[in-house]
């Protein structure tokens, strides 16, 4: 306000230095550095690294002087050099700071005389802010996907992380094709190379999905599943793939055995698995030896702040400083205060290393409607009970058919799948005397889905055992998740309030729906998300629950899941409605429809 304020000189306790700071800056460039030489004065009186650091670390806006007066830190340098010092690490007259820190220095552009290093930054800052236009790597000709334009993006983008070594996260929305967009690039390493070992760490539930897109998309590539009581032990055995797929469990069970390979990368699907620095998987992670890695995850900061820092500090070692660092400088004053100055400098820090694009952002490059099935595997308890009935029921089946022929045994065969197809959901809804217990390898995964990664978007979850939706209900309960729920013997008054709080409330993402009633006359287009718990083999009563969202009014592009146990008769049912497409396309009207079309040998299929 240029009103000059004398008697500085003769405060006692408080003398402060009537000069404003002076900073002469010279920044160099090393191979994986910044050194930043640093001069602060004020008038004649010089400041040290050191002060500077443990003032903006104690939050004060001053600094003690050697004359015993105090300089004081005005607001606009806080905001243009408090990041530099807090960050860099204390060198002779200087400060250095890792290249992952680029955008910090990128901020000092003004004050770098040193042409090289300017052109440095422009090209990281063109390759990162705009690598969609410099799509400078062609599609390998062994991938067998035709990629999306923001897929391709994609590429590009790993594939320039690949060049300047550095960790980053595809953080694209769920159902968007992060998978697609890995292999594509790993495919690209190898052809370049002439070699690869790629470790894929991913949660029990996604194992198979990763070996589908493999056999699909990068047939060329030699892969391995790395779990279970049979897998390999020995290191030699393991460098024989392109690519070992491995569980969060596993890896930290055999981190030994994985310790022992060089990797040429590690990619970590659904990273948000490492989250805590102090577990025993992220620290399992932090061991492995490879170089470089890169994440996927549609949402890498689900609660807090805090999440982000293992996940970043796995990718690129070092780059957020010290656990203890990072709470205090960032994930206390941003979570807590909602400090937008911190929030603002943690954004400058992790941006180049985050692609994240949603799906409203690139939905014009989206069908309306993907489909996708979710492979889940049980666990030994639930596989226990599952094989004891198929094999009762398979004994029973062949009894039957052969005293009374395949048309009186439809009864017991259309029992006998009903029977399996309730184990794959969960023991607990069987209707036997014997009560089981909750085993259900679809519940946890779904949970996951609903916990992880839905976000904002709003689902649908469709089952056709009214069982299922108790134990889903119970588990969203227990998680405080909001839902609206339905079934066929819900009154039309109920079901039309339940309907307009699913279509109008932000806070309810979640609506349960029996497949039988959910497929009549409801218009659901707020959710784009849509669980088929258990698919079922007509497929147009399944087609029917997807368009309850895919309908006039939706604007979104809608994604389908179908979840199947590996290995049970959901995934046989699967391929045999791949044989006999021509008879799904008959419409039939009910299940017995369809088993009347079986043959024995269908059946023994089924119950193998």
């Amino acid at each position: 306000m240029n009103v000059r304020v004398f008697g500085f000189d003769t405060l006692r306790n408080f003398r402060f230095n009537p000069q404003k700071p002076v900073t002469n800056l010279q920044i160099s460039s090393g191979i994986d550095w910044f050194d930043a030489q640093v001069e602060v004065v004020y008038g004649d009186q010089k400041v040290s690294i050191k002060e500077i650091k443990k003032a903006l670390a104690n939050k004060q806006n001053y600094v003690q002087l050697a004359d015993g007066t105090l300089g004081l830190l005005p607001e606009e340098w806080l905001k243009k050099y408090s990041l530099l010092f807090k960050i860099g690490e204390e060198k002779d007259k200087g400060l250095k700071l890792s290249k992952y820190n680029f955008s910090v220095i990128d901020e000092l552009y003004e004050f770098i005389d040193d042409e090289a290093i300017l052109v440095e930054l422009d090209e990281k800052r063109k390759k990162l802010l705009q690598f969609d236009e410099i799509r400078s790597t062609p599609i390998p000709a062994n991938v067998f996907a035709n990629l999306r334009p923001y897929q391709e993006s994609g590429f590009q983008w790993l594939n320039y992380l690949d060049e300047v070594r550095w960790g980053g996260i595809l953080a694209d929305d769920m159902g968007l094709g992060k998978t697609v967009q890995a292999l594509t690039f790993i495919q690209h390493y190898k052809n370049k190379n002439g070699r690869c070992l790629a470790l894929v760490v991913c949660p029990t539930t996604l194992i198979y999905n990763w070996e589908n897109e493999i056999k699909k998309f990068t047939p060329e590539m030699t892969h391995h599943i790395h779990h279970g009581p049979a897998r390999l032990r020995s290191d030699d055995e393991l460098r024989k793939f392109d690519i070992i797929i491995t569980t969060y469990g596993t890896l930290r069970s055999d981190i030994t055995l994985l310790m022992k390979l060089e990797f040429d990368y590690v990619v970590l699907d659904e990273s948000q698995a490492i989250k805590n620095p102090q577990s025993k998987v992220t620290k399992a992670a932090q061991l492995l030896q490879t170089r470089n890695r890169f994440a996927l995850s549609g949402t890498p900061m689900q609660n807090n702040t805090f999440d982000i820092y293992a996940q970043m500090n796995f990718l690129n070692p070092g780059m957020l400083g010290s656990v203890d660092f990072f709470r205090n400088e960032f994930a206390t004053p941003i979570d807590k205060f909602q400090d937008e100055e911190r929030k603002d400098h943690l954004r400058k820090l992790i941006y180049p290393f985050i692609l994240r694009r949603t799906k409203e952002q690139v939905a014009k490059d989206l069908p309306d409607k993907i489909e996708t099935v979710i492979f889940c595997e049980m666990d030994p308890e639930q596989r226990h009970i599952y094989d004891a009935y198929r094999n009762t029921y398979r004994s029973k089946i062949l009894g039957v058919i052969e005293d009374q022929g395949m048309e009186r045994s439809q009864l017991t065969i259309l029992q006998g799948l009903m029977k399996l197809r309730q184990i794959c959901d969960s023991p607990a809804i069987l209707n036997e005397q014997e009560q089981y217990p909750n085993h259900s390898v679809k519940l946890h995964e779904l949970t996951r889905e609903i916990t992880e990664n839905i976000g904002n978007h709003k689902v649908l979850i469709f089952s056709q055992f009214l069982g299922m939706l108790g134990l889903i209900r119970e588990k969203l309960e227990h998680q405080h998740i909001k839902y609206e729920y339905f079934d066929g013997s819900t009154s039309s008054q109920d079901r039309e309030k339940a309907i307009q709080n699913f279509q109008n409330n932000d806070e309810c993402r979640v609506f349960l729906i029996s497949l039988k009633a959910g497929g009549v006359g409801l218009n659901l287009t707020a959710a784009d998300y849509v669980y088929i718990v258990d698919p079922w083999w007509n497929p147009a009563v399944e087609q029917q629950a997807i368009d309850r969202t895919h309908r006039i009014g939706q604007t979104k592009n809608i994604f389908a899941y179908r979840m199947i146990c590996k290995d049970t008769v959901e995934e046989k049912i699967l391929e045999l409605q791949e044989r006999k497409k021509s008879l799904v396309k008959e419409i039939i009207a009910d299940d017995s429809g369809f088993i009347k079309k079986l043959t024995k040998e269908d059946v023994l299929y089924l119950f193998s």
